[in-house]
């Protein structure tokens, strides 16, 4: 008799949509299944993994976690993540799902692909793809380009025939869903949850099921079961740097194809206790402004507090909560600061000891 493949969701969505608390509220729901997780950062501190971790949970264990801290998963799929796949189908318990968080910045599409290695799709098949949208940021046009801009730009420059960054990875992941998740529906009204749907809708050609949520409640038995078998339908949800080297080499025109996150930079800052969080938080919102700041997470020590405080900031949302005693961890304020690549580094670390 064959043995039935494990499935795996693959759950996606740019900085700050809201991926690790639909995890979390999934592996507090998760009706009796093992599950294993993968969580793939960008950036060296491993926020949501220690969050998921704490979280209580049976499934939230060191073991069932599994975090790939070496760079973005779509760039380093045969380093990290098949092997670190091969090494969970190995175990004597095996998982009943997998679930792979993927970094904010993350491409999809590779780590799809990735199923169809022969080491892997005889044994695991992807269940389905789960893009999480923060409907907040799109009805605001984070994803939006300036189009009259970008338009006058290449006026003056024709090597600027391209999207932004961040448009098109928000496209990309759209484009390799199959159910996308508007999540952050309580902070618009009926107007702009309209406007996004239109927005997302109307980002990608393919049309997946689209489930709204607010504070990432979303049924487990929603996200777990989808049955999409993805990765046999791969070659229709191509990248956008996937579909300008198909075009390139029709036209026999040579190209390299690499996708990267030059576009982006990451680094953490460490500084000391933070004796008046209220006061910290309103000071990281003047910070994030004015250094346009895409995304901020991490932990702030509070001196008289058994627990470590999570700091997790979307442009200038900043949401606050306590989630464990610090336990052996050493106590001490670590943010990670996620931007476009021309952030000031030095002057923002700075900044953020000052507002301590």
């Amino acid at each position: 008799m064959l043995q039935q493949k494990i499935p795996a969701t693959v759950i996606t969505g740019f900085l700050g949509a809201g991926k690790t608390t639909i995890i979390r509220n999934m592996l507090m729901n998760a009706g009796g299944k093992k599950i294993a997780l993968i969580i793939n950062e960008f950036g060296d501190l491993g926020v949501d993994g220690d969050v998921l971790k704490g979280c209580g949970a049976e499934n939230c264990t060191e073991d069932d976690i599994i975090e790939l801290t070496n760079g973005c998963i779509c760039c380093t799929v045969a380093d990290d993540f098949v092997p670190t796949m091969q090494k969970l189908l190995e175990r004597d318990v095996k998982p009943d799902h997998i679930v792979i968080e993927t970094s904010g910045l993350a491409l999809p599409q590779p780590l799809v692909a990735a199923f169809n290695w022969p080491d892997i799709r005889t044994r695991v098949t992807v269940d389905g793809v789960v893009t999480v949208v923060d409907s907040a940021a799109v009805a605001a046009g984070r994803f939006a380009d300036d189009h009259d801009r970008v338009d006058a730009a290449r006026v003056a420059d024709e090597s600027l025939d391209h999207d932004s960054p961040i448009e098109e990875l928000f496209e990309d992941q759209l484009t390799c869903a199959d159910l996308i998740v508007l999540n952050k529906t309580d902070l618009l009204d009926a107007a702009g949850l309209a406007k996004v749907r239109a927005e997302v809708s109307g980002r990608t050609a393919r049309k997946p099921t689209l489930i709204e949520a607010k504070n990432g409640e979303v049924p487990g038995f929603v996200l777990l079961g989808l049955g999409a078998g993805t990765e046999a339908d791969i070659e229709n949800r191509k990248s956008h740097h996937e579909r300008e080297h198909d075009a390139l080499h029709a036209s026999g025109e040579a190209h390299d194809h690499h996708h990267d996150h030059d576009e982006f930079d990451s680094f953490v800052v460490e500084t000391g206790s933070v004796t008046d969080p209220d006061g910290f938080v309103d000071r990281l919102k003047s910070i994030i402004a004015e250094h346009d700041v895409l995304r901020l997470k991490g932990f702030v020590d509070v001196p008289g507090k058994p627990m470590r405080l999570v700091v997790q900031a979307v442009g200038s949302r900043i949401d606050t909560h306590f989630d464990r005693p610090w336990a052996k961890d050493p106590r001490a304020t670590r943010l990670v600061v996620i931007g476009l690549h021309d952030l000031d580094q030095a002057t923002i670390a700075e900044a953020i000891r000052n507002a301590v």
